[in-house]
């Protein structure tokens, strides 16, 4: 039961409405998480900054399974749903490559080495070993690549955290739970 309420158009601060906008706008609806977010603007607009400048960040399939391992870890339902329909309709991932994400893998090598450093910087919070380093390196992926799976980290743990102490009523499909994956 949500522990919030998400906001409708004309409640909407005015210091959040362009930054809801455009979200509505992109997405072609507007998510119950974003509606209550936009309560602070302070946040919401800060969290939408960084959610911008990480979207150049790596490849967007990349992302999306940083996304869903982060929200494993976590235990963000909400995140699960709009990472596991984004993953399959935006980054076309199918679902064995969703699933395997959310165990904290990819069956791209290079992909595979920044989820499952992700997964180790969410478990360990941030201190990971010069193994789990070694290894993403290893993988390909320079020290600003390193630099931006944390920052992703980061970003998916604020709206983990947002959502589980919030519990935005839902508005993408269920996913199974973690037990059954």
């Amino acid at each position: 039961m949500p522990r919030s309420t998400a906001l409708t158009p004309d409640q909407v601060p005015a210091d959040s409405k362009p930054t809801l906008g455009a979200f509505t706008k992109n997405i072609g609806f507007t998510p119950n998480m974003m509606a209550t977010f936009a309560q602070s603007p302070i946040a919401f607009n800060a969290w939408a900054t960084l959610l911008g400048s990480l979207n150049r960040a790596l490849d967007v399939k990349t992302r999306d399974s940083i996304g869903l391992a982060v929200s494993e870890v976590n235990g963000c339902n909400y995140c699960l749903t709009v990472h596991s329909y984004t993953a399959e309709h935006m980054a076309k991932l199918p679902v064995d490559e969703i699933i395997l994400a959310r165990k904290g893998h990819a069956t791209d090598p290079k992909r595979d080495a920044a989820v499952q450093f992700a997964r180790k910087v969410i478990e360990t919070r941030g201190q990971v070993s010069e193994a789990d380093l070694k290894a993403v390196r290893t993988a390909g992926h320079t020290d600003a690549q390193v630099m931006e799976i944390v920052a992703l980290v980061a970003m998916y743990s604020l709206t983990n955290f947002f959502n589980n102490v919030f519990d935005p009523e839902k508005d993408f499909p269920a996913v199974p739970p973690a037990g059954s994956i």
